[in-house]
C-alpha cells in the first residue's frame, strides 16, 4: 500500500516540475501520560505549517506512517487534516494538533500532505520522520 501512495505522489511529482508553492511543516511531538496506559500510549503531535512559496496552496489530503517498536505499520489516509482543507496565503500560517496511539513505548511517524495551488496543479508535502517516545526513554 505504502509504494503504491509513494508511486501516485511520484507521478504528481512529474506534473508540477515548475511551481512556486511550497509548504513548510514541523512537528513537536509530547507524551500524553494521563491518556495512556500499559499497552496503549498516547502521543499528541502539534503541526505547523507555513506557506513559504509564491502563490496560495491548499492542504486537501493527509497520508501518515505510524511504526511502533515492533516495526508494526499503520497507514492514515484521508481527505484534510483535522476536518480542515486550510487555504494558506504566501506566508501565511496553520497549526493544529492531533493525536496516535502505540503499543510501544517509542516509535516513529512521517507522511505526506497533498496539496494544490490556486491554480489547480497539484504537489506533495513531505512531513520528515520523527520520533514519538515517552520522556526518558532515549536516554
Amino acid at each position: 500500500m505504502q509504494n503504491n501512495y509513494q508511486d501516485e505522489i511520484s507521478s504528481l511529482d512529474k506534473f508540477n516540475v515548475q511551481n512556486s508553492a511550497q509548504i513548510h511543516v514541523y512537528v513537536e511531538p509530547s507524551y500524553l501520560e494521563s491518556k495512556s496506559k500499559v499497552g496503549q500510549y498516547t502521543f499528541a503531535y502539534k503541526v505547523f505549517l507555513e506557506n513559504i512559496g509564491d502563490i496560495a496552496a491548499q492542504v486537501i489530503a493527509r497520508h501518515w506512517i505510524i511504526t511502533d517498536a515492533n516495526n508494526n505499520q499503520q497507514e492514515i489516509k484521508g481527505l484534510g487534516i483535522i476536518g480542515e482543507q486550510p487555504l494558506l496565503q504566501p506566508g501565511q500560517k496553520y497549526e493544529y494538533t492531533s493525536t496516535t496511539v502505540l503499543s510501544t513505548t517509542i516509535g516513529t511517524m512521517k507522511g505526506t500532505y497533498l496539496c494544490i495551488t490556486e491554480n489547480g496543479e497539484l504537489f506533495p508535502t513531505t512531513i520528515r520522520e520523527f520520533t514519538l517516545a515517552l520522556p526518558r526513554v532515549l536516554h
